[in-house]
């Protein structure tokens, strides 16, 4: 399970509250950029529910799949 620093907490609260996309990194998976629409806790685990920024379907991403994150400029 990764963990993530309070300066990536941070920037990915940051990212939901100005609507900004990030691109996520899953173990053997390629890039995922999405837009972050909340944050929250479901069934012990978090979960980034958000939409795909060309098509807008949802997806929802637990943190503990995500190897890696940042927030695109």
């Amino acid at each position: 399970m990764p963990h993530f620093s309070p300066q990536q907490y941070d920037a990915l609260e940051r990212a939901i509250i100005d609507g900004r996309r990030i691109a996520i990194y899953r173990s053997g998976d390629r890039e995922v950029v999405i837009v972050p629409r909340a944050l929250r806790l479901i069934g012990g685990r978090e979960r980034i529910d958000a939409t795909h920024p060309t098509t807008g379907d949802r997806i929802s991403i637990y943190l503990d799949d995500i190897v890696d994150f940042e927030v695109v400029q």
